[in-house]
């Protein structure tokens, strides 16, 4: 099994609705993402600018940034996290906000950025989120 790996990062502000502690301010990381793919076969000599390769770390690394970039430098929030008068002043003060229908924790984060990652058409083995440079959570679906 083959197993390739690139990152990228992003930073944004997020809060943990209901979190009794410090996260329940909006606050803002560093974000690093980790992403592993796997593949048992590699391209043979009949594609000549993959042989030896199972994808292009150029592609891969361009992809996993499109998502990346898509969380750079806005405020992820939970759907329903906020009262509808806080969200529509935000929107009136031109932030960019990325709604989810989850709780942006390091680990839902983590399923995320895998989920989305497979809808590329990559076999996903594990994708790891750091939310500091100590702190970090791993998702796979492979055991």
């Amino acid at each position: 099994m083959y197993i390739l790996k690139t990152e990228d990062s992003f930073d944004s502000a997020h809060f943990l609705m209901g979190y009794n502690g410090k996260c329940k301010n909006i606050h803002g990381h560093r974000w690093r993402v980790v992403l592993e793919i796997m593949t048992k076969e590699l391209h043979g000599a009949d594609n000549e600018q993959l042989n030896g390769m199972h994808v292009d770390f150029t592609k891969l690394k361009a992809d996993l940034k499109t998502e990346v970039d898509k969380m750079d430098h806005c405020f992820i929030l939970q759907k329903g996290s906020l009262k509808d008068a806080t969200m529509e002043a935000l929107k009136e003060e031109e932030f960019r906000l990325m709604v989810v229908d989850f709780r942006p924790t390091a680990e839902n984060l983590a399923k995320y950025f895998f989920d989305v990652m497979k809808t590329y058409g990559y076999e996903v083995y594990k994708v790891t989120v750091y939310e500091t440079p100590k702190n970090g959570v791993s998702y796979t679906e492979t055991f």
